[in-house]
């Protein structure tokens, strides 16, 4: 029961992340039918611009370390925000009625240019998160949860909430959800399609942001290619929820965190660590194709649109 608990806790805090990043994948696919494959450099560069600010305010500014670490998170936002702008600008607008392959294609390579800039930026090397918050660990049922893990699992519930009452009540969400159902109708009611575009990707990417810190300062370090297999698993927790349906990529998020930790868990210790948490990509993975093969539209269904 220890180990249960344990591993149900690391899931939640992982799913917790995943589901943040896989937002980003469901947001853009909800409205353009993109998927993102850059979405997870965003993340990446979420955490190294972080790494870098906070690496330049603790050497001597008299700030505490809760300060600079919300200093290097609010950096890494407005960055990422940014960079959700220019890709959306640059990359994908100018191919908004090519054929979807020219986009896919545009996608996979907007992701690897990302990740050589960054190896030209911060190098090949891993960049260590300095320890300037205390960390507490906490009993809990035989198992133990340190303040991290909850700073991290609460964080995510609110931005996650407060997303879905973007969406759900407020004026932008109203557009966002109009120009998702048919872009030309938006248009003649007096939506800038674009805009709302562009908002969606800069939202996704400071969902993105924030995940890349909170990956960063959980594991305790960050490096250039990171985002790649991130990237990849909230692709899969966004399919697993249904891709297109906000509810459905959180509760994706949340269920593969889980799986991949009671599976790193109980199976790594059944075979006697021959496969333990070395091969925790594999239950992800293994999810996604269960998920293709059983239910293609996902948990909640993918968001159906009829054409115009």
């Amino acid at each position: 029961m220890d180990i249960l608990t344990q591993q149900l806790i690391n899931g939640l805090v992982l799913g917790s992340i995943y589901a943040l990043v896989a937002l980003g994948y469901t947001m853009v696919y909800g409205i353009l039918e993109l998927i993102n494959f850059a979405h997870g450099e965003v993340t990446m560069f979420g955490a190294m611009i972080c790494l870098a600010v906070i690496g330049a305010l603790a050497g001597g500014t008299g700030l505490d370390g809760g300060a600079i670490v919300l200093l290097g998170l609010l950096a890494a936002i407005a960055a990422c925000m940014a960079m959700g702008f220019l890709i959306e600008r640059i990359a994908y607008r100018p191919l908004r009625r090519a054929p979807r392959l020219a986009a896919l294609i545009t996608a996979i390579g907007m992701s690897i240019v990302l990740q050589n800039l960054a190896m030209l930026i911060w190098g090949r090397q891993y960049i260590t998160f300095p320890p300037l918050l205390p960390l507490v660990r906490y009993e809990l049922a035989g198992a133990v949860i340190t303040n991290l893990q909850i700073f991290i699992m609460i964080l995510s519930c609110l931005l996650m909430t407060g997303l879905l009452l973007l969406v759900k009540k407020t004026r932008l969400g109203r557009a966002m959800r109009a120009t998702a159902q048919a872009q030309d109708i938006a248009g003649l009611m007096g939506i800038n399609t674009h805009t709302i575009i562009s908002v969606t990707f800069v939202i996704g990417a400071a969902l993105a942001a924030v995940a890349g810190v909170m990956v960063s300062a959980y594991y305790g370090l960050a490096h250039y290619y990171m985002g790649f297999m991130l990237g990849l698993k909230a692709f899969t927790a966004a399919v697993l929820g249904g891709i297109g349906n906000i509810a459905g990529a959180m509760l994706g998020g949340l269920l593969l965190g889980v799986i991949e930790s009671l599976g790193a868990g109980y199976i790594g210790e059944l075979t006697g660590g021959f496969l333990g948490s070395h091969y925790q990509d594999v239950f992800a993975f293994f999810v996604l194709i269960l998920v293709l093969i059983v239910r293609p539209s996902g948990l909640l269904g993918e968001r159906v649109v009829e054409r115009a």
